[in-house]
């Protein structure tokens, strides 16, 4: 099963400190890719990408970017994971969120 790009959706306090902290890290914020009037901003240094989203969700999450999220929650559900954010509709974007045994929150994400 291939999971997509993988990047880390941290829950920030204030989007301009903790753009600031990560670009002294050496990321860049994605054109395109939010913006800070909207509170949220993907981020990257090579392979390593994070988002920034003031507001939008309480804890972290670890994010996936499949080809095809409708394929991977098909298969997760075949092996009896329970899904907290299920897909909507039968085709193009969408997204669905598990958590993990530890409590960890998974997104998979089409876009």
């Amino acid at each position: 099963m291939e999971l997509g790009q993988f990047s880390l959706s941290l829950a920030v306090k204030d989007i301009r400190a903790s753009l600031k902290f990560y670009e002294a890290l050496g990321f860049c914020a994605m054109e395109r890719c939010g913006s800070i009037e909207d509170k949220w901003l993907i981020m990257q240094n090579g392979s390593v990408m994070l988002g920034l989203f003031e507001g939008m969700f309480e804890d972290n999450i670890l994010t996936f970017n499949p080809a095809d999220v409708r394929a991977i929650e098909k298969k997760l559900k075949s092996e009896g994971i329970n899904m907290e954010v299920s897909v909507k509709g039968e085709e193009g974007p969408g997204h669905c969120v598990l958590t993990d045994p530890d409590g960890n929150k998974i997104m998979f994400d089409q876009f």
